[in-house]
């Protein structure tokens, strides 16, 4: 049971980060507050003495990374103006477990060897908004949490991430990534639960992804086709999000969706004219901005009983060629955990 609670407490907490809601911004003070820092801190940052092992540097306009003391372990540098990350700046914090560089203008060239690459026991690299065109080399394999969202990244290498068996979540939104470009990418990634690959150039769902994901987005692409069996192969996937794509009729295999292991599927804003089918464990449906132009019931319930019946909670519709008046008269059965089925 204590293990159960714990697992629900981790997704939890993934979910409401893929939300937005759960951010390092939570633990630390925000620039401009009084703060004493503990002696030899950099004096362009503050080193609470009631928290001494981080350093906290963000939004000071700095265009370097000033001397990091020993013993800092989370170092937060987001919302500066670094444009480089030179050779020997973390040589006395090679234990460095945080390391937040989000909105800066880093390229991938101005990021020196000796640097990143010898922080061998980072957990988090916070590396979002940025100027990145390739990831950077040779990471930790102690890092859990990787966050490249909003940058130039074209390229993804098929080792970047080799050996990371501890890595559960990647963020690679808002960049220009290909499917060609991320094959084998998260291969032997048997921790990795999170995947964020929207808003990107993806014509596929990316292939060799490791069967522990919980939670795929890749929505804003132009994926216009689900392989077949694609889901089978992702025996723990709860929350699949595909809106904004190309996707049709002839690129949803038959039965694709009807896995019970997954809770949440959005599939809006797409070109669908059916329902797809579906299994009875999926909860959330997200199907607006289609055109569907008939309600199939038979692809949300093969059949109805008092112990057949769809766990769907909410099912979305508006923006359809469908209306409730065209529901069959078996729907209520059904649909009988419904608490939201929106129309127009």
């Amino acid at each position: 049971m204590a293990m159960f609670a714990l697992s629900c407490f981790i997704l939890v907490g993934l979910v409401c980060q893929s939300l937005g809601q759960y951010e390092y911004d939570d633990y630390y003070s925000p620039a401009g507050m009084e703060v004493i820092s503990s002696p030899g801190c950099a004096q362009e940052c503050d080193c609470p003495i009631n928290f001494p092992s981080a350093m906290y540097c963000n939004e000071r306009n700095l265009k370097f990374i000033p001397i990091v003391p020993t013993g800092i372990q989370y170092l937060y540098l987001q919302n500066n103006n670094i444009e480089e990350i030179k050779t020997g700046v973390f040589d006395n914090v090679t234990d460095l477990r945080w390391l937040v560089l989000d909105n800066n203008n880093i390229t991938s060239d101005k990021i020196q060897p000796g640097t990143i690459d010898k922080l061998s026991k980072l957990e988090k690299l916070y590396f979002s908004h940025n100027k990145l065109t390739k990831p950077p080399s040779t990471l930790s394999k102690s890092l859990d949490e990787l966050k490249l969202t909003d940058n130039q990244l074209s390229s993804f290498p098929s080792n970047s991430l080799s050996g990371m068996l501890n890595l559960t979540t990647i963020h690679l939104s808002k960049n220009k990534l290909t499917t060609e470009s991320i094959t084998g990418a998260f291969k032997g990634l048997k921790s990795l639960v999170l995947l964020d690959i929207s808003e990107n150039k993806l014509k596929k769902l990316p292939s060799g992804v490791p069967a522990s994901l919980l939670m795929l987005y890749a929505d804003t692409n132009d994926i216009d086709s689900i392989p077949n069996g694609y889901l089978a192969k992702l025996p723990n996937l709860q929350y699949l999000r595909v809106s904004h794509n190309k996707l049709v009729d002839s690129g949803i295999p038959a039965g694709v969706f009807n896995v019970s292991s997954l809770l949440e599927l959005d599939l809006s804003f797409n070109n669908l004219k059916t329902i797809p089918e579906i299994n009875e464990s999926l909860e959330h449906l997200y199907l607006q901005a289609n055109q569907i132009d008939k309600f199939d019931l038979s692809n949300i319930c093969k059949f109805s009983s008092p112990v057949n019946y769809s766990r769907l909670k909410t099912l979305r519709l508006d923006g359809n060629n469908v209306m409730q008046s065209s529901m069959p008269d078996d729907t209520s059965n059904c649909l009988r955990q419904a608490s939201e089925i929106i129309f127009e």
